[in-house]
């Protein structure tokens, strides 16, 4: 270990704590992570995983800052609008901690680039808004055997768990997306701005705890909480043979399934409560 006297202070809390300790920082400052999302999981993920001194951070999206993402969206300020949320993200990243390298990768996961990405990054990070994407990041992180958190948040509610090669995934507890359109979106329902800063928090813990051996991952359940009640509770989760679609249908493994992807951009949204009512 050879810390500059500034990054001892900086990480000072961490060395201080038993189970991370020097050794543990030195290897989130060793460690790729990648954020798939700058949304409003993505972005308290990433603010802990910088402020914690993880080295390299990938952010995965291909939109650009709205006005109503601020709202939640904690790493984009209201000067970036109309930016693309991977600028937006770097550029607060990097006036946080500088020892933190980024890198962008502004697109779309898709079933033909998402194996190529993920492949260079130690730990996986899931904060997507829609089913199609969750199942392709689970799918493509169990051929390429690796560590992921998987979260998801709507009105009052999240939900996260965590899997390492060989527990239950996210597949274990879906067996395949819901139709498109029978669950709504958060652009549709709404949802609690502080949602996203929780279940994000979280969801970096266990990227951190990874990364660092420090205590008991959420593998093998799934971490729900509602903010109306502040209840908190973990289900159990089976390791099922649904760890890959059944789809596949004994073709190669390497075939990715891609779903449909049910889409509802904001306008379309407030154009369909303004018809019933909502908004004037």
């Amino acid at each position: 270990m050879d810390f500059s006297n500034d990054q001892i202070e900086r990480y000072s809390r961490h060395i201080l704590l038993k189970d991370v300790g020097g050794i543990g920082q030195q290897k989130l400052l060793e460690s790729r992570v990648l954020v798939i999302g700058a949304g409003g999981l993505g972005s308290p993920i990433a603010t802990y995983l910088a402020a914690a001194g993880v080295g390299t951070i990938g952010i995965v999206d291909a939109d650009v800052v709205d006005l109503s993402n601020l709202q939640r969206q904690i790493l984009h300020h209201t000067a970036d609008v109309g930016v693309m949320k991977v600028e937006s993200a770097r550029a607060t990243i990097e006036s946080l901690n500088p020892d933190v390298k980024v890198e962008l990768h502004p697109y779309l996961i898709k079933a033909a680039n998402i194996r190529d990405i993920i492949r260079d990054y130690d730990f996986i990070l899931e904060g997507t808004d829609n089913f199609p994407t969750k199942f392709l990041v689970n799918d493509a992180c169990i051929l390429e055997d690796k560590a992921f958190s998987q979260g998801g948040i709507l009105r009052f509610k999240g939900q996260t768990m965590t899997h390492v090669p060989g527990s239950a995934s996210y597949r274990c507890v879906y067996r395949q997306p819901p139709p498109p359109g029978s669950v709504p979106t958060c652009s549709e329902a709404g949802v609690l701005g502080a949602i996203a800063g929780i279940l994000g928090t979280i969801q970096a813990a266990e990227a951190i705890k990874y990364i660092t051996g420090a205590g008991e991952l959420l593998t093998n359940r799934i971490l729900t909480f509602d903010a109306l009640t502040m209840e908190f509770r973990t289900i159990p989760v089976k390791k099922t043979d649904w760890a890959l679609p059944e789809s596949r249908g004994g073709k190669s493994p390497e075939n990715l399934v891609e779903y449909e992807q049910a889409y509802c951009d904001l306008e379309t949204a407030r154009a369909e409560r303004k018809a019933a009512g909502f908004v004037s």
